[in-house]
């Protein structure tokens, strides 16, 4: 009888045992699958009540009026919130609680060299202002479109140009979910296949936002940027990515996420995108006051009106 009981009580904290042990597992897969973030402190603050406290004053300071119809798609800079953030509110000013659903973000891989483009198959980002999720299933399929194309996770390590992007998101809209797309490659033919597979994967809905992030010409003098820059801006403002990408390739203009604001435009043009509004440029010498180098930031929404 003794030793039945010692068997029955044994079987009973080993099942115990397993259940801690599963539930261990469960939240340590879970931890795994949330990447944290590597730019707080650095490119934004660490703090979020001063985070949300920063984002909001640059909400409240884009005061453009917003242009007739549907946004589909827009173009954002991704530097320190300190040089580029007031920038990048005028976009975010447009699609504040608005009711989009999912946000796909396409950037560029500034560290890991690679081919194509890769998506992100994390379950989530954290932020000091919480957890944004990914739409896992979206990822999943665009990340199918060839048997070349492969997640990788390297590429998004340290990068900033999606993670910077968050934090607005999080301050501008509820329940939503990303998309997060580097791209390895900026090619034309990279740029095209990324956005017909977005206008693919997109053309029965209307809860989608797309958001390019990329900075314009780098290290240039105030003069110098703004000519370079004006040439990028003309070419957003006239809706023509093609004339774009030919304009990088000469050097008429710069810019470290050409890709995805190709990819960007082209998309929206498939998604019925018709018009282009260019909401804000600025370089920071406008905040630093140093104009011998400067680097410089556009902000844009492509629109579709009747």
């Amino acid at each position: 009888m003794r030793s039945r009981m010692v068997i029955i009580m044994w079987l009973a904290l080993l099942v115990v045992t397993l259940s801690w042990v599963g539930d261990a597992v469960a939240q340590t897969t879970t931890e795994k699958d949330i990447r944290e973030n590597t730019g707080a402190g650095m490119w934004y603050p660490a703090n979020p009540t001063d985070l949300r406290q920063t984002i909001d004053l640059y909400l409240s300071r884009a005061d453009s009026t917003p242009p007739e119809g549907k946004i589909v798609a827009g173009i954002v800079p991704h530097a320190g919130y300190i040089y580029s953030g007031q920038v990048a509110a005028y976009t975010y000013k447009l699609i504040q609680n608005s009711p989009f659903k999912r946000v796909v973000l396409i950037g560029f891989s500034h560290r890991v060299p690679f081919r194509g483009f890769s998506v992100s198959q994390y379950s989530g980002y954290k932020t000091p202002l919480g957890v944004a999720l990914i739409d896992q299933d979206f990822s999943r399929a665009l990340l199918s479109v060839s048997p070349q194309k492969k997640w990788i996770p390297q590429a998004e390590a340290q990068e900033h140009s999606l993670e910077n992007q968050i934090p607005f998101l999080q301050a501008v809209l509820k329940d939503f979910k990303m998309v997060l797309v580097f791209m390895g490659e900026q090619d034309f033919q990279t740029c095209s296949l990324l956005a017909r597979e977005l206008a693919r994967l997109l053309a029965n809905t209307s809860d989608t936002v797309i958001l390019a992030s990329t900075d314009l010409s780098h290290f240039h003098t105030d003069q110098q940027a703004r000519t370079l820059d004006g040439d990028f801006i003309r070419h957003v403002r006239e809706f023509a990515p093609e004339a774009l990408a030919k304009a990088v390739v000469s050097g008429s203009c710069e810019a470290c996420g050409a890709g995805p604001a190709i990819a960007g435009m082209l998309a929206a043009r498939e998604l019925g995108a018709n018009h282009s509004v260019i909401l804000n440029y600025a370089n920071s010498g406008d905040v630093t006051g140093d104009r011998r180098q400067v680097v410089g930031y556009l902000s844009a929404a492509l629109i579709k009106t009747p």
